[in-house]
């Protein structure tokens, strides 16, 4: 007797059990016994390993770049990732190098802008549907807004597998009105519905998607925190600090404090301005660094002239820097003054690179700072006391900075990251 079975075979989505991969057994019974034939099916059935289309907003300097590049790279060669996204704009920071560094490919697709505008998403929404039925991917994985509005809605069109959307900060707070900001509430429980998994990038974000803006119910929202290659963060760390230091005419004793991101509204630059201002009366020996780029950078500029700051010596604006570790090794203090922030990818590279830490309580920030242990999470009005007290005292921002180093190099390492993110994809696949 002959019997012929086709069994799928899974553990979880990689090597040579992958999902897609079904076994054909021919079942022989000779005289009680039986012999197992066991043959691949031919390669225009199946496929070796599943498909990703990975979509971010654009390729500008953040977290969100950083974020699908690692998964790119490290979820090969058990995933084959597509990963494109739109063009930066005018006056943000291209983040090309990203992929580029770490050997992944990448594509442009023009179409994919960061304002709302009818035609123009048109445009984005076909050309992505066009990808995604040549390309034929088993996952469509989008990151942040415009990228999960717009890649969800074509995926779901096409009926892909499995569709994820990480949230790498919300909208809903802190940007717009009370009516703009329940549209894009409700925009974004639709778009839930369309997804097979929401990530959460941090326990309060989750918390927030769940309880408080009620986007998606907890059994679909995934909690997996940012992961990153830290460490960049401690290599020849001291010749950076003595360059950089060195580079801006800063002596042993003077206290280095620096804001890194977008200049942007969000970031409230002007908040930590005036808190620098006051500080360095009592303090000579501070110098303030402002990190980054954007929209605001002339004003910021301005304000800083105006309260009585001499650019090049009480205070830099270095612009983007690529590599960020070399500014972090030459800071003592990296602060954060933002409105609202989902998890801040600056606060968790410069625990990384050993800096004290201080940021208002907004956001997931009390997921990425131990308050107290590797820095200071503070509200405005305590902002400058706790600031004062980390430029006066050496000694507790080592503490501190031993502390944040071993805290990051623990909870954001890349390999979490992309073993998190392997047991969503398989899990998802087999349901």
């Amino acid at each position: 007797m002959i019997i012929w079975l086709s069994i799928p075979i899974d553990n979880g989505g990689s090597g040579f059990f992958c999902p897609y991969f079904r076994l054909t057994i021919l079942i022989s019974f000779i005289e009680g016994g039986f012999l197992f034939y066991p043959f691949r099916i031919p390669s225009h059935y199946i496929r070796p390993v599943p498909r990703v289309l990975r979509i971010v907003n654009r390729f500008n300097l953040g977290g969100p770049t950083y974020n699908a590049c690692y998964l790119t790279k490290y979820l090969a060669p058990e995933y084959e990732t597509l990963l494109i996204g739109g063009q930066k704009e005018a006056q943000e920071a291209s983040s090309e190098f990203i992929p580029q560094s770490l050997g992944v490919d990448y594509a442009i697709l023009p179409e994919i802008q960061r304002s709302i505008n009818y035609s123009q998403d048109r445009k984005a929404y076909r050309a992505i549907k066009t990808l995604i039925q040549e390309f034929k991917p088993d996952i469509v994985h989008t990151h942040a807004s415009k990228a999960g509005a717009l890649g969800r809605l074509a995926a779901a069109a096409c009926n892909v597998d499995v569709i994820v959307h990480t949230f790498h900060g919300t909208v809903f707070e802190g940007y717009f009105g009370w009516v703009k900001s329940s549209i894009y509430k409700e925009a974004e429980r639709y778009l839930a519905r369309k997804s097979d998994a929401i990530v959460a990038i941090s326990p309060l974000q989750k918390r927030d998607l769940v309880e408080k803006h009620r986007i998606a119910p907890e059994y679909n929202v995934e909690m997996i925190p940012l992961g990153f290659e830290l460490g960049r963060f401690s290599e020849n760390q001291d010749q950076k600090r003595l360059d950089f230091r060195a580079e801006h005419g800063l002596r042993e004793t003077d206290v280095a404090v620096g804001i890194i991101g977008r200049l942007t509204p969000i970031k409230d630059h002007s908040f930590f301005l005036r808190a620098l201002d006051r500080l360095r009366r009592e303090n000579p020996n501070v110098k303030t660094f402002v990190i980054g780029g954007g929209e605001l950078e002339s004003q910021l500029e301005d304000q800083a002239a105006e309260l009585g700051f001499t650019k090049g010596k009480d205070i830099v604006f270095t612009s983007w820097i690529e590599d960020v570790s070399y500014p972090l090794a030459g800071l003592d203090v990296v602060a954060l003054t933002s409105i609202n922030e989902g998890t801040p990818v600056s606060l968790i590279e410069a625990q990384a690179a050993q800096c004290s830490v201080i940021s208002l309580d907004v956001g997931g920030v009390k997921d990425v700072v131990l308050n107290g242990e590797t820095g200071f999470v503070t509200n405005k009005e305590g902002f400058s006391s706790k600031l004062n007290e980390l430029i006066r005292n050496p000694e507790l921002r080592n503490q501190m900075g031993v502390k944040g180093r071993k805290h990051a190099l623990s909870k954001y390492s890349v390999d979490r990251l992309s073993q998190d993110m392997r047991s969503l994809y398989g899990r998802l696949l087999t349901t």
